[in-house]
């Protein structure tokens, strides 16, 4: 056997808006397509994923949702969609906060939109993202956390009170923490401070060097603790692809030469192409934590987050001191 081979638990990824091409918030994404993507997703060592859907019009999200809850129960790969994530369409409508999500359809809070979400993939939302400036958002908070889902800060330009509401009204944890923000800030007080000295928030961080710079990414996971932090990849249709021009939802995305995802035409990020197995090795190397501590990051700590069971299956890995190369992933079959 080949020198530094582990066995892990499968990889978790609570953030994936698509991938290998196929973009999950379309409603016409075939279950065929669905399907091999996640095939792909899982040579990464990804066995448990959050299909993300994001800001969009409202029927449209709903149909985009029921279509991945088709996939999730028809297809033969379909038990590696552990539930649902939907990041937004109550975030900040301010440029900066509300990244590539349309503006045209943010709006505020609504529970009976959550029910729809939940009848649309037989109750399987496991994660909701949203910015707690709204007046609605504490109650909002309190009730999706009562029906089983978590619920996450993020877009967001809420005040250092205002998110402490949403804490104290349930929110857990902070989606792509340091991304979904003015590009100019306070020095103090500020949404990112509040958020990295909430010991209540478990953060989630986008480890591409792209997204967060290691001068960033370094002392934040230091400020939460590798014990508060997982590891997502924000990943859209264009992960695991060659460059050139895809769909996010409505939008036009582009893959660039160098691995950026934008909107076409722009240079605004539109999610990543980022892979988790490299997620792994680019936090033990910027970060210093541990290769165990950074499993964690990406395994027990985001099943936890969302109420999944900590082991699901086992990923073969090689490490080299600087890259994670995957050899085999194992799924339970019970």
């Amino acid at each position: 056997m080949a020198e530094n081979v582990i066995t892990t638990p499968g990889f978790v990824d609570l953030q994936v808006n698509g991938f290998a091409g196929v973009d999950y918030n379309s409603p016409d994404s075939s279950l065929g397509e669905i399907g091999g993507s996640l095939d792909v997703i899982r040579k990464t060592g990804v066995l448990r994923v959050l299909p993300t859907v994001i800001t969009g019009p409202r029927l449209e999200m709903i149909a985009a949702l029921r279509n991945l809850a088709r996939a999730q129960r028809d297809l033969p790969n379909g038990r590696m969609i552990a539930g649902f994530h939907v990041e937004g369409p109550h975030i900040s409508p301010e440029d900066g906060p509300r990244g590539a999500h349309l503006l045209e359809c943010v709006r505020s809070p609504d529970f009976t939109e959550f029910e729809d979400w939940q009848e649309a993939t037989g109750a399987q939302i496991r994660l909701v993202t949203l910015s707690p400036h709204w007046d609605e958002a504490p109650a909002y908070i309190e009730r999706v956390k009562q029906s089983g889902a978590a619920v996450s800060i993020g877009h967001t330009h809420a005040s250092p009170l205002q998110i402490q509401a949403a804490v104290d009204a349930g929110a857990t944890l902070s989606t792509h923490l340091g991304n979904g923000a003015h590009r100019v800030l306070p020095k103090f007080p500020n949404y990112i401070w509040e958020q990295l000295s909430e010991d209540r928030l478990t953060a989630g961080f986008i480890a591409d060097g792209i997204h967060l710079p290691d001068q960033f990414l370094r002392p934040a996971v230091r400020a939460k603790t590798p014990a508060r932090s997982i590891l997502v990849t924000d990943a859209s249709s264009p992960a695991g692809a060659t460059p050139g021009r895809y769909r996010l939802g409505t939008q036009e995305v582009d893959l660039t030469m160098d691995g950026r995802v934008v909107l076409a035409g722009q240079d605004r990020l539109a999610g990543s192409a980022l892979k988790m197995n490299d997620a792994i090795a680019r936090v033990i190397r910027v970060a210093g934590v541990s290769f165990e501590e950074a499993i964690r990051m990406a395994t027990i700590q985001p099943a936890r987050a969302v109420g999944l069971p900590e082991n699901s299956g086992a990923v073969v890995l090689q490490w080299d001191g600087r890259h994670i190369r995957i050899i085999e992933t194992v799924v339970e079959t019970v």
